[in-house]
């Protein structure tokens, strides 16, 4: 028992240092929406999207890769060296070509050149931080993985609040203040980088003793094979990446440069509003995912596995309607410039997109529990090249929707592909006629209160009643037999 009491302890500390930094991209929101036209927040979402790329390819599958051998090495000490100087060392020459090459590289990312050298040190300081993040994971260190974390995500909070908020209001009321000096009209990207950047760099001060080691060494033999086994996983993580942000990148590169960024941060705004629905389905893959591993030996898995996935498409259908019931309300809350709502028709096809990704992590079970994890890479490239094509072809005639489209698109075709193969390698008995029960009337009521009845919200209030009570009748029995069972 004290086995999975630890194993549930770490998976909700992992699990919260997992979600923080995806909150504060959502919390941050309304005080960008704010202060921020919505071209400058076009400018900061392409650069987070090259961020999220450019971390995948600084690691390298590095961090997998470490998992694998420090945990199978004689010396654990020689796999911590090796691979601090082989992230160091690719690290240290991506700053300088970067550096010495700047202007030609933010042409190229299509980012302002005032920006690219903040870029550029956030990303070096990101990319050493990873080995010691992944060693504290190695030792079973999760409350101070978690505590670093969390100071990381407050730092990043705290002076974003302070430089978009707190000091323009301060000089406003008096001018002669002494945090004048720190104090610059219309610099606020550059404060939202600088802020980053702060942050950054205390985690890996935080992070220091990682690399206070008796010797350092470099195993050739062991480099080549962690290289070998991380590149694979680079590649299924910029496949992935590419899922997730690569639509900002080709707005800005397809639609006309006078309207892209501000298109961009129009639609990045309302997509947070998913993000509902991505909490949601990243936290349940976290805490479930050690269960899909400890019982794969048990007797008959599968009917436990496909009993899981039922529980996530029924709440997830039910988050889904009520997203989308309330977006309005949401809006306002969440996206506070009015500037940006003309992107609100993508949420439900963002919100349903997010829901077919947490799908098909449900539905992943198959290949890793039978070690054939290659699959989620060709999944995830067959996802990459959907969002590419679509993208690619209609951006030009229906800008943002493109984008959105692909989302569902790719999300979609990947749940239906996992399904598809892991009914031939690994059968589970999935209750289809259930799943997409669910899943059909929470569209339809979402289709119906947002674009027939224009988000009416005494419509969609009543058809989330009636889908709420759908729920209650058809799944009374189990929740009783499980209020039962927990009673003795």
């Amino acid at each position: 028992m004290s086995l999975f009491q630890k194993l549930f302890k770490q998976t909700f500390i992992y699990g919260l240092a997992t979600v923080l930094p995806r909150m504060l991209s959502f919390i941050l929101v309304p005080l960008y929406t704010k202060v921020m036209p919505t071209g400058a927040y076009g400018e900061v979402t392409l650069i987070f999207a090259w961020f999220a790329i450019f971390n995948v390819v600084l690691a390298y599958g590095m961090e997998t890769a470490f998992f694998r051998y420090y945990n199978s090495e004689n010396s654990r000490t020689k796999v911590v060296s090796t691979s601090i100087i082989s992230l160091g060392t690719t690290t240290f020459f991506f700053t300088l070509i970067a550096l010495l090459f700047h202007n030609k590289l933010a042409l190229l990312l299509n980012i302002d050149q005032e920006y690219i050298r903040y870029v550029i040190y956030i990303l070096a300081l990101d990319a050493l931080a990873i080995i010691p993040f992944a060693w504290l994971r190695a030792r079973q260190k999760p409350k101070r993985y978690a505590i670093i974390k969390i100071v990381n995500v407050a730092v990043n909070l705290g002076l974003n609040v302070f430089f978009l908020l707190l000091l323009p209001n301060l000089i406003q009321e008096n001018p002669e203040n002494l945090l004048k000096t720190i104090y610059f009209p219309d610099f606020q990207i550059s404060y939202i980088f600088i802020s980053n950047l702060i942050a950054s760099g205390l985690t890996l001060l935080l992070m220091g003793k990682c690399y206070i080691l008796p010797k350092y060494t470099f195993d050739k033999v062991l480099w080549s094979q962690m290289v070998r086994y991380g590149l694979p996983v680079m590649i299924a993580g910029i496949a992935f990446t590419i899922n997730e942000v690569f639509d900002r990148i080709m707005l800005s590169e397809l639609l006309p440069a006078a309207i892209a960024k501000s298109e961009i941060g129009k639609y990045s705004a309302c997509y947070k509003i998913a993000l509902f629905m991505t909490l949601f389905a990243t936290a349940f893959r976290l805490g479930i995912e050690p269960f899909f591993f400890s019982h794969s030996k048990s007797e008959n898995p599968q009917k436990a596995y496909a009993q899981i996935t039922n529980y996530f498409v029924v709440l997830g259908s039910v988050i889904l309607l009520a997203v989308v019931v309330f977006a309005d309300l949401l809006k306002k809350v969440i996206v506070l410039n009015a500037d940006y709502w003309e992107a609100m028709p993508v949420v439900p096809i963002i919100v349903l997109a997010s829901f077919c990704l947490g799908i098909y992590h449900n539905l992943s079970v198959w290949y890793k529990v039978t070690d054939r994890t290659r699959f989620g890479a060709y999944i995830s490239i067959v996802g990459a090249l959907i969002t590419i094509g679509i993208n690619y072809f209609f951006i030009p005639l229906i800008g943002y929707y493109a984008s959105a489209y692909a989302t569902l698109a790719a999300y979609a075709s990947m749940m239906s592909l996992s399904f598809y193969f892991g009914r031939k390698y690994y059968p589970i008995p999935y209750n289809l006629r259930k799943i997409g029960f669910y899943m059909g009337i929470s569209i339809l009521f979402s289709a119906l209160s947002f674009y027939v009845f224009k988000g009416n919200i005494y419509i969609g209030a009543s058809l989330l009643l009636v889908f709420l009570f759908l729920v209650y009748k058809m799944e009374f029995d189990l929740l009783k037999r499980i209020f039962i069972k927990n009673e003795h």
